[in-house]
């Protein structure tokens, strides 16, 4: 703490809101690795994305402190998105993270509004039964045919998501056969059936990254992901699609417009 004219006690005062007289207060705790933290956040940006960053060794040397220290540093700030591992090779400044929109489109349409190469790779795609819960969200009886379709999301060579859509079959026959014809589920859905999504309900959790999430999207297990659950409906409020999207917490940042009702 830095002292200041008219002694310590009433620099202290001056820095601190007051408790009241009766109260003692102090100054919280900053763990080393915190501090550390901080330097490195400084570090960082004063580099450009993709510059490597020294070995845990030489950090730990140049700071004075632990490796294990160094190592909680780094942990957080690849978690925060800051800093990108890559196994074998070591540890580099991150690009941004990719800014979306909260809006009814595409990942195609939105990852080429943003300058970037979508890709799609469909990882499975079948059909299974509905149970009462998907039913019920699909607006089909227990047990009648869902198409599944399970994806991943890449964004220039990046994976940034895994996708799983759930459709009523009988309401898109041969759409399997239909969605490779189009760039976009959401287009095939328009060109091929004249359906087109008007509105929708999202809800957003963080989950961690289970082995097989982790191994898809090329990140460490118990990475904090985004869990996107979407239940669209088309023009005429029927129920189209029940989706669930995870994505890197590391990677992206998602953008509302709020606005209030007069």
């Amino acid at each position: 703490m830095t002292e200041v004219r008219g002694g310590p006690r009433q620099g202290y005062e001056t820095d601190r809101v007051d408790l009241g007289r009766h109260h003692s207060a102090q100054a919280p705790r900053i763990p080393k690795y915190y501090k550390l933290k901080e330097l490195l956040v400084e570090l960082i940006q004063s580099l450009p994305p993709g510059s490597p960053l020294p070995p845990e060794r030489t950090l730990a040397e140049k700071y004075e402190t632990s490796r294990t220290t160094v190592r909680q540093a780094l942990a957080e700030l690849v978690v925060e998105g800051r800093l990108q591992r890559i196994q074998g090779k070591g540890t580099f400044v991150a690009k941004p993270k990719v800014s979306q929109e909260l809006q009814l489109v595409s990942y195609t349409e939105d990852m080429r509004h943003k300058g970037l190469h979508p890709e799609t790779r469909i990882l499975e795609i079948g059909y299974i039964s509905a149970d009462e819960r998907m039913a019920a969200l699909l607006g089909i009886r227990p047990g009648g045919r869902v198409l599944r379709i399970h994806r991943l999301r890449l964004a220039d060579g990046e994976a940034m998501s895994i996708d799983t859509s759930h459709l009523p079959a009988r309401r898109f026959p041969g759409l399997r056969r239909e969605l490779p014809r189009h760039h976009s589920l959401y287009e095939t859905l328009a060109t091929a059936y004249d359906v087109h999504l008007a509105e929708a309900e999202e809800t957003i959790e963080t989950v961690l990254a289970t082995p097989h999430d982790a191994q898809l999207l090329g990140v460490d297990v118990g990475l904090p992901l985004l869990l996107l659950s979407r239940h669209a409906f088309d023009s005429t409020g029927q129920p189209v699609e029940w989706a669930e999207s995870l994505y890197r917490g590391d990677r992206y940042k998602f953008i509302t417009r709020l606005r209030r009702d007069s």
